[in-house]
């Protein structure tokens, strides 16, 4: 109990509105939080402890259910209102576990699936979130104030949601571990969706151990009986030939090891790092993630230069059409599920009117452009949509699928590989309200369409902000991730070495060799024709 109120003590002196160095990494803290611990505390003296995160705080991000007195709003005043029903599955996992909810954070507004020139880590109800290693930098998102809490040690690990990158983004800008979960790994059931075919949870931890024993406790080792995909219902990563493991594991943490990049086979692709921007990667970024590289070899992995052997892996181009055309579907399953709110039994469009309607809390700084493009969808999972190229639902599906079977399974199949590593993303932008998020390049999409898992762990700095490496594997290999990850995180202890400094700023003298030009000023807002090229980084 005196762990929780110290821990809501640092989070009204360092991330509250107003404090000297405001995170405003949540949006809202649990009423009955120190209750719960006591309640936590009393059991443990009674001799029973319920499991790895008993007593421990945690915070979960703004998207995920909670049936207590918290909102569950995604960032939008839309969802504000009556609070969720009942808990997630993940809310009541970790209950059962223990674990004490703190309360929640803010993110992107709905998940970064709102509009292409949104600003990561902003939203209508909780403003803006900032980065604890320098507050005018951007902490990614759209699992911003999940990472920045972590970061800052606002609780002992967090939890946020990926669709692609938005798990791993904010754990690369924020210098934190990150675990994005094959999709099925983890119940979506009660949270605020984008697409249940690449949607999953997972958690940020200040070390892979603490990440890796929170896994442990959110996942559904069975059907949940209300998300299909803890059943093994076809996603990405079925019709590849995998099953649903049987004997998934209880505890993540006995896959850490200090030694577990000795022996490893590694193939590295550098290919994400020229990136989708018309702007050049930094050498400096470059630099530091040849350090990284060196730091595998020198912790006794094999590293296989995949893009040297002429290996590519083919692109998800059908991903946007997927998530377009799920979301419209999905989040009305989700709408009917609450009461209480403006958007309550409603659809996509009804989120549309009412943010037209509060213009002004809601879209002061960027559009709801996605919004609009996916209520304009016309097609069915098997009517061609010539405005995607033709395609139909299902052919971009297939092509998706076919991402990870070509992509991550042929380079581990081909090159006998435990893994394939990259650099996670380029380090943080200063925050631009006017212009938006400056991304030079992710390589989350490699895993994201055919929904494979992604450990992520600090790997460097650059000029005093976090720089992450990704470790990607198949489907259902998280501790073969686990275990390389945290052999890489012992053998480097980068984050034990560059602690946040909440820092103001950095000097601005070294804004170039992190930061982005200044982009054009945004055309207007995209049709369905140019859709793909302009797809949202991260969700």
């Amino acid at each position: 109990c005196i762990r929780d109120s110290e821990y809501i003590a640092r989070i009204i002196a360092l991330d509250q509105p107003g404090a000297d160095h405001g995170v405003n990494s949540i949006i809202e803290l649990n009423p009955d939080a120190l209750a719960l611990a006591q309640r936590a505390d009393n059991l443990r003296k009674q001799g029973k402890v319920l499991g790895p995160l008993h007593g421990i705080p945690v915070l979960l991000k703004d998207n995920i259910d909670t049936g207590d007195k918290m909102q569950t709003t995604a960032g939008s005043f839309a969802l504000f209102g009556k609070p969720a029903l009942q808990d997630s599955t993940v809310a009541a996992n970790l209950r059962a576990g223990g674990a004490v909810i703190l309360g929640k954070t803010n993110l992107s507004e709905w998940a970064n699936f709102r509009s292409f020139e949104s600003t990561s880590g902003w939203s209508g109800r909780g403003g803006q979130t900032n980065n604890p290693y320098a507050l005018d930098r951007n902490p990614c998102g759209s699992s911003a104030g999940s990472a920045a809490a972590a970061s800052a040690n606002f609780a002992a690990v967090s939890f946020g949601t990926e669709t692609d990158g938005s798990i791993v983004c904010p754990g690369n800008a924020n210098g934190v571990a990150a675990i994005k979960p094959t999709v099925g790994l983890v119940s979506r059931a009660g949270v605020v969706p984008i697409s249940h075919v690449q949607d999953t949870v997972g958690p940020h931890g200040r070390t892979v151990a603490d990440a890796a024993a929170a896994l442990g406790v959110i996942q559904s080792r069975t059907f949940d009986g209300r998300d299909p995909a803890t059943g093994g219902v076809p996603l990405g990563w079925q019709g590849t030939g995998k099953t649903r493991p049987t004997n998934i594991p209880t505890d993540y943490t006995q896959f850490v090891d200090p030694h577990g990049l000795k022996g490893a086979r590694l193939g590295l692709t550098r290919a994400g790092l020229t990136g989708f921007t018309n702007v050049t990667t930094p050498q400096q970024v470059l630099d530091a993630f040849e350090e990284a590289v060196k730091a595998l070899t020198a912790a006794g992995a094999t590293v296989i230069d995949l893009d040297a052997a002429g290996f590519t892996f083919p692109p998800a181009n059908g991903e946007f059409l997927v998530l377009a055309f799920d979301f419209r579907r999905d989040v009305r399953a989700y709408f009917a599920t609450r009461v209480g709110v403006p958007v309550a039994g409603g659809t996509l469009q009804t989120a549309i009117d009412f943010d037209n309607a509060n213009a002004n809390i809601e879209m002061p700084f960027f559009n709801q452009d996605i919004f609009d493009l996916c209520v304009s969808l016309a097609t069915g999972v098997n009517d061609p949509q010539p405005a995607f190229g033709g395609m139909t639902y299902n052919q971009a599906l297939a092509i998706d699928h076919n991402a990870g079977v070509q992509g991550i399974d042929a380079a581990i199949k081909r090159f006998h590989l435990d893994a394939v590593v990259s650099a996670t993303d380029n380090p943080a932008w200063t925050t631009d309200l006017l212009y938006g998020d400056h991304f030079i390049f992710g390589t989350s999409g490699l895993a994201a369409a055919p929904g494979y898992p992604i450990v992520q762990v600090p790997a460097g700095v650059v000029f005093g902000i976090p720089l992450g490496i990704s470790f990607f594997g198949t489907a259902f290999s998280e501790p073969t991730l686990i275990k390389l990850a945290s052999g890489f995180e012992a053998a480097t202890q980068v984050r034990a070495h560059n602690l946040p400094t909440f820092a103001d700023t950095l000097p601005k003298r070294h804004i170039e060799g992190t930061t982005l030009t200044r982009p054009q000023t945004p055309a207007a807002a995209p049709t369905t024709t140019d859709a793909t090229k302009k797809m949202p980084r991260h969700m």
